[in-house]
């Protein structure tokens, strides 16, 4: 339901996840929001996403479950398969991961990038009415004491009280928050990207078994390297990722075509199917993970403008949270600018970073720790106690509730915030160095 309106005007910059979650959520509590992104028609590009229960406890409270159903039916069903962790040189599968009974409020969802985006986008833009506006660069962004805005390349210049900066991981927005440019840096890894349909994957006698019974995730765990493969509605549709060492220099790009050739070298040695599968790829993707340090602060020097999502805090894809990240920070501004009201939009977002800083350190943490826990398996322990190897679900994560927190910790941290002077060495995360013009 939406709430009685506070008069806040609201710019958010980035229609990806976390700036239309931001968007709907600025909407429910009865914030002015609108959104511009610069790509001028939405494509429903990518490959595999996957969102935790702590967003699939957000996307159920949109219309009352029925934005969450129809992302449902576009994703995968493993309540029958689980998760089959394979041996990477004999294939044997070394654990079976059951899938843990499911919350209908908080579901799981894992499937097509373009295909939930494009559910998630027509429920901002056409049920609810907030304007989005495509082929719309931003050029400028600028703020004072009492107002933030943006300048689009046409020249038109946006007003608003507080500005979002959701538009990812080369965020122009960063510049004005940090005060210079940081370049991103290798990680040091990458991953092949494939989707694709499963006519010659059914074919197949050797891959048949995972497109023929329904929806199916494999992975197989090797030296510094994992190979994950997964069968989505019914089995119809075929995805892979491979993860592995890469120094690639980043600085103009982190998205190339891939070579089948250089995926099968990296595949010597390892089960024969991994490159059956693999073979049936017609193309692919070479996504250079990038790096960049976390940052100090999210939030401006007149704290009218914030980072949101990869704007703020890039997530490595061995987390499997970093969208899901991003939407509970749109949970947790549009809280914070309803309960501060009109007159506190800096505090509201200063509240906001103090909220959602440390949390999202640590969970950051996971991509490396789970991405670690395969790439430097130690068998022997894996031999004696198999579920070391699977994929971490940890109930801190997963049962968080972005809402409920923010209301439940908003009052004592908007009393520090503009009240300091009654803690004893209370400690707030910084602000911006500069408030200028950035452009």
């Amino acid at each position: 339901m939406t709430m009685p309106q506070s008069g806040i005007k609201v710019v958010i910059v980035g229609a990806g996840f976390g700036g239309l979650t931001a968007a709907i959520e600025c909407h429910r509590q009865g914030h002015d929001v609108r959104v511009y992104e610069s790509f001028p028609e939405l494509k429903t590009l990518g490959d595999i996403i996957s969102f935790g229960a702590n967003a699939g406890r957000i996307y159920h409270r949109w219309s009352e479950g029925r934005v969450v159903q129809r992302l449902r039916e576009l994703c995968i069903d493993l309540s029958s398969y689980g998760f089959r962790i394979h041996k990477y040189d004999t294939g044997e599968v070394v654990y079976h991961q059951r899938n843990p009974p499911g919350d209908p409020k908080a579901p799981v969802l894992n499937g097509h990038r373009g295909e939930l985006h494009q559910v998630v986008f027509n429920y901002a833009r056409d049920e609810l009415g907030i304007p989005i506006h495509l082929g719309q660069p931003v050029g400028e962004y600028f703020e004072d004491e009492e107002q933030a805005g943006i300048v689009l390349q046409n020249g038109e210049r946006v007003l608003a009280d507080l500005v979002i900066g959701a538009d990812g991981v080369r965020s122009k927005a960063r510049e004005l928050v940090l005060g210079y440019v940081d370049k991103p840096k290798s990680s040091g890894y990458a991953v092949w990207r494939a989707w694709f349909s499963n006519t010659d994957m059914i074919q197949d006698p050797r891959t048949r078994e995972f497109c023929a019974h329904g929806d199916s995730f494999n992975g197989w765990i090797g030296p510094d390297v994992h190979f994950l493969f997964s069968t989505i509605k019914g089995g119809q549709d075929c995805c892979w990722v491979l993860t592995h060492r890469d120094e690639h220099d980043i600085d103009e790009s982190w998205s190339f075509p891939g070579r089948l050739e250089d995926v099968y070298r990296v595949l010597e040695g390892w089960d024969p199917i991994c490159r059956a599968i693999v073979e049936k790829t017609p193309s692919l993707v070479d996504w250079k993970l990038v790096y960049r340090d976390p940052l100090s602060t999210w939030v401006s020097r007149h704290a009218r403008i914030l980072l949101l999502g990869d704007a703020a805090h890039p997530f490595l894809p061995t987390s499997a949270q970093g969208a899901t990240q991003a939407m509970e920070d749109g949970v947790t501004i549009a809280v914070c600018l309803k309960r501060a009201g009109k007159a506190n939009v800096p505090a509201a977002v200063r509240v906001h970073q103090e909220i959602r800083y440390d949390r999202v350190g640590e969970v950051q943490k996971t991509g490396e720790t789970t991405r670690d826990r395969w790439h430097k398996t130690d068998w022997e322990t894996v031999a004696k106690d198999p579920k070391s190897i699977a994929f971490p679900r940890e109930d801190w994560i997963h049962a968080h509730d972005a809402e409920k927190h923010a209301n439940e910790t908003f009052d004592e941290l908007f009393k520090k915030v503009t009240q300091p002077e009654l803690f004893e060495n209370v400690k707030l995360r910084p602000i911006g160095p500069i408030g200028v013009t950035v452009g």
